[in-house]
């Protein structure tokens, strides 16, 4: 997760928020209020709208205007960066997973995404090139985890007793394990570690207890950004 450059908030002047995108060579900001709370997004394309279109040939068909073009328009002639913001903000919280980050980033279709904090207040952003880097994990370092996180803390199996494997990100799991549902939590919870691509189960299992209930596992703790 980058360093945020200067967070403008609502009344920052249009200028200032086209400076700082270009200053900092990204392409979008979140918008804060005067508790650092997100509440909108500025991209270049909110720019490139403002800069293009012409308020003179607009003005004259502003009654007849949709609402959705009446929020363009409101942009056309933004001055502030609460009226050129896309609102309202799409966010993910700062305990939320990789997996989730990119599925929220695809069902919105935006290149970013404002990181907040358990009172919704501004704390990084994350971009598809940031979520795009935990697939570049050494394997290693992915095995380490799948042990770690996976086995040991969640099904307290002895590692030795299960062979973890992995190659450019595809996890293979083989061995016994003690009951048939441990077999379901793993091949669930390792492919939520940071870069895996996908995993193969060689599991097998000593006691059928598919009959009885089982308590959810508590799900796989993350190290901060």
């Amino acid at each position: 997760m980058p360093v945020l450059p200067p967070k403008p908030v609502y009344a920052t002047p249009f200028k200032v928020v086209a400076e700082q995108l270009s200053r900092h060579g990204i392409s979008g900001l979140p918008v804060v209020d005067g508790d650092d709370r997100v509440i909108g997004v500025i991209s270049e394309t909110d720019l490139m709208m403002r800069q293009a279109a012409s308020v003179a040939d607009t003005a004259s068909r502003w009654s007849r205007l949709s609402r959705a073009h009446r929020r363009e328009q409101i942009k056309v002639r933004a001055r502030t960066a609460g009226q050129l913001m896309s609102q309202p903000a799409v966010t993910v919280h700062a305990e939320d997973s990789i997996a989730e980050a990119a599925r929220t980033m695809m069902e919105h279709k935006v290149e970013r995404l404002p990181v907040v904090d358990e009172q919704d207040c501004l704390i990084g952003i994350v971009t598809r090139r940031d979520l795009l880097q935990v697939f570049l994990r050494p394997d290693s370092d992915i095995r380490r985890d799948v042990i770690d996180e996976v086995l040991v803390r969640t099904l307290w199996v002895v590692p030795q007793t299960t062979g973890v494997t992995v190659d450019d990100g595809v996890v293979k799991l083989e061995g016994r394990l003690e009951r048939r549902s441990e077999i379901d939590i793993a091949l669930r919870l390792t492919p939520l570690i940071d870069g895996v691509v996908a995993v193969v189960g060689k599991l097998t299992y000593q006691l059928d207890d598919s009959h009885l209930k089982v308590a959810e596992p508590a799900s796989i703790s993350r190290r901060p950004a």
